[in-house]
């Protein structure tokens, strides 16, 4: 059956047989472990992970994918929804370990990163294709051009590692840039404070990240300005840890 991919759905289905390896070699699942899809198209990657893992499931949205799917894998457990609806908890392995994969359309990369670390306990591992760019900041040192929100959350939640880059001919259609396969390990300790409270910290200090942080946390500070701190910093120049232990003392 010949697909025609829809761009509003963000779709480019991988078709290089190489980087399929690649992503197949670096899930670091045992064969009982659950396996969650996230996209998985018309399945040139899902065809081989029913032969690696015994239990995977697929989130897909479009009814065309999903009848392909259907046929030429039925052994796969198919949820059919968006996935920034998807209610995490029903359909990790509740007896074992399970690991998100997924080449996460572009324009929905950021709210299903959130989604994720969001739902973190749920998880152990995770390995994501996503925009080089995007995939940079999950992984980048403070005071660097890219450090931002999505470091800090992705840093302080888990332990990114950039595995390698994918170029766009690996793709139907190419997208126009180059896209990074990550690896999230869920195994940072528990936060020191509530992941809301840190949220509106690190979101607030990076709104005006040119400001020195005396003025652009003041929304989160009020007068209430714990000691021990350097806010004629900029955002960019404090490390994720910092930002998580304000974030305690604001609770306290």
């Amino acid at each position: 059956m010949s697909f025609k991919t829809k761009k509003s759905l963000g779709q480019h289905f991988l078709t290089d047989g190489n980087i399929i390896r690649k992503i197949l070699a670096s899930i670091p699942a045992g064969k009982n472990d659950r396996i969650i899809e996230i996209g998985p198209g018309t399945g040139a990657l899902t065809k081989w992970l029913v032969q690696q893992f015994e239990d995977v499931h697929a989130i897909e949205i479009d009814e065309r994918a999903i009848e392909v799917l259907e046929k030429e894998i039925p052994e796969l457990t198919i949820h059919q929804s968006d996935v920034l609806k998807i209610h995490w908890p029903d359909i990790i392995n509740p007896d074992g370990k399970t690991y998100v994969i997924g080449n996460l359309p572009y324009y929905i990369t950021s709210p299903i990163l959130f989604a994720l670390l969001e739902n973190r306990s749920n998880f152990d591992g995770a390995i994501l294709m996503m925009q080089k760019e995007v995939a940079q900041r999950l992984v980048a040192e403070p005071s660097s051009k890219e450090y931002g929100i999505l470091s800090v959350q992705t840093q302080l939640m888990s332990s990114p590692e950039l595995l390698f880059d994918v170029s766009p001919n690996s793709f139907s259609p190419p997208p126009k840039v180059m896209s990074s396969v990550i690896q999230l390990t869920f195994n940072r300790p528990s936060l020191p404070c509530s992941d809301k409270t840190l949220k509106s910290v690190v979101r607030t200090a990076f709104n005006q990240r040119r400001k020195k942080l005396s003025n652009s946390l003041k929304p989160v500070l009020g007068d209430k300005i714990p000691d021990g701190f350097n806010y004629d910093q900029r955002a960019e120049d404090w490390s994720p840890d910092i930002y998580a232990e304000l974030s305690a003392l604001l609770e306290h």
